[in-house]
């Protein structure tokens, strides 16, 4: 069964969006772009419309100027893209095409597909969410910053539902940048305040 992985650049006040703002392109250097070039390494990439269409403005130009990241842009436009919308759409990126009926019902049958290993989000903040709360979504990958948003969409809104999540994995980059992945928490722990209490320094 594929799994199914989503990144997100993140700063510490929870903000997911690099447009808003100076809080994310201070801290990207090559520690982090060899991080996010293995985000990318999918057979299917999934995107909320916006996201991919941010994505469809920059990559296609970038493979064409053949500059030091036309490698990357290359690897973006040869591989299989999925985009979820609610109005039809019409594509001129190679491999694009339309997600057909509920999200949830098509990423169910995406991992089902023995023919794809991984699938890949890039931001896409409203797709994340409801993959996780169906979920289906194995791995959230979050590249916190040092540094406050001020503004901007944040990933886990007011109001939202509790979910437990497991770290999976931990890694300070030399900019102050915490790289971690967390997945589905199927055993999360439990407790009281009173439990707590129990672990306090006694005096």
């Amino acid at each position: 069964m594929a799994t199914i992985s989503a990144s997100l650049f993140m700063a510490l006040d929870g903000a997911v969006d690099p447009s808003v703002g100076n809080w994310h392109f201070p801290y990207f250097n090559e520690e982090m772009g060899r991080a996010v070039e293995g985000t990318h390494d999918a057979d299917v990439m999934l995107f909320g419309r916006v996201t991919y269409d941010s994505f469809a403005g920059a990559w296609p130009d970038r493979e064409t100027a053949g500059e030091e990241d036309a490698g990357f842009a290359k690897k973006l436009g040869d591989m299989r893209k999925i985009v979820v919308s609610h109005r039809p759409l019409e594509f001129t990126w190679r491999n694009s095409e339309q997600l057909q009926g509920s999200l949830v019902d098509a990423v169910t049958a995406l991992k089902a597909d023995p023919a794809i290993r991984k699938i890949a989000l890039s931001g896409s903040v409203s797709v994340v969410r409801e993959l996780l709360a169906a979920g289906l979504l194995d791995e959230l990958h979050l590249f916190v910053h040092p540094a406050l948003a001020g503004s901007g969409l944040r990933l886990f809104p007011d109001g939202g539902p509790g979910l437990p999540l497991r770290l999976i994995s931990s890694q300070p980059f030399a900019t102050g940048v915490l790289y971690l992945v967390y997945g589905p928490d199927p055993n999360p722990p439990g407790g009281s305040y009173q439990e707590a209490r129990e672990n306090l320094p006694q005096e």
